[in-house]
């Protein structure tokens, strides 16, 4: 159980699933943006501009959608995700980390060599 518990909270598989859920939802909105876009060039044929406030108002419920999805994926598992594994995996205090600690012990011995 230790193993499956290091392999959910130190690995990136939660992150890579946000981002996969919000790169489809996303595409969705790029999608009927650009439906949206081609439909407002004129076509030789006809000058006929039927489809328009149909693919405008595909677009706008793409973005809503993904805004609401955004918001339930954040709330949902990114809020809990993060709150878990600070829990279980705690960050490291704050702190000189060790090669500038090293480093300035070598330039202390060397002003005090100097002196």
């Amino acid at each position: 159980m230790e193993g499956f518990k290091n392999f959910l909270f130190r690995g990136n598989l939660v992150e890579v699933a946000v981002a996969f859920i919000i790169g489809l939802s996303f595409a969705d909105v790029v999608k009927t943006f650009t439906s949206w876009l081609t439909a407002l060039m004129p076509d030789k044929a006809s000058k006929v501009f039927d489809d328009i406030p149909n693919s405008f108002g595909a677009f706008l419920n793409a973005v809503v959608a993904f805004v609401l999805l955004a918001t339930v994926v954040y709330f949902g598992v990114v809020v809990p995700y993060t709150k878990a594994k600070e829990r279980f995996f705690p960050s490291p205090p704050a702190g000189t980390p060790d090669d500038i600690a090293l480093l300035q012990e070598i330039r202390d011995l060397l002003a005090a060599g100097r002196s």
